[in-house]
């Protein structure tokens, strides 16, 4: 069972199918995403299903860092998933897609997959931030506001 560390969600009036696009389709993610500047998928994948890997590019003021994330579930229309190692495995994050009358229901969840002290030191290292899991909340909140803009004006 995952223990996640940080999720919040948010209903978009938007199709479960363009939503899972967005969220699946990681070279977009600089367009909504809070941290994230960009992805590009990397060895054979070219698009999102179990195992496929990618390299994200991410920014937190000044701080920038990469990391390689794996696609551990792509289940079109209802949930992305993805691990992202930085020497270690460090998180795992996963969007989970509800159909509802008006568009559908989005959750987006994280997990700390490394040790708390080492989570503070990666955290301080890479992004400039202590407490990563509450960074990581503040972070879902706007990218899933984000993501609702992006996704309803595309919808129209």
């Amino acid at each position: 069972m995952t223990r996640w560390t940080a999720e919040d969600a948010i209903d978009i009036a938007a199709p479960a199918s363009l939503v899972y696009e967005l969220v699946s389709d990681v070279t977009g993610y600089g367009r909504w995403a809070a941290e994230t500047m960009s992805a590009e998928w990397i060895g054979a994948a070219t698009g999102p299903s179990v195992g496929a890997r990618f390299r994200g590019r991410n920014r937190n003021g000044w701080h920038r860092w990469s990391t390689v994330c794996s696609v551990t579930a792509a289940e079109p229309d209802r949930m992305f998933e993805f691990r992202v190692h930085y020497v270690i495995p460090t998180a795992c994050w996963r969007y989970e897609i509800t159909p509802t009358d008006s568009g559908c229901y989005v959750t987006e969840r994280t997990a700390r997959l490394c040790p708390l002290p080492l989570s503070w030191l990666a955290g301080l290292a890479m992004a400039g931030v202590a407490d990563r899991d509450a960074h990581n909340q503040r972070n879902i909140v706007r990218s899933l506001g984000q993501l609702k803009g992006y996704a309803e004006a595309l919808g129209r």
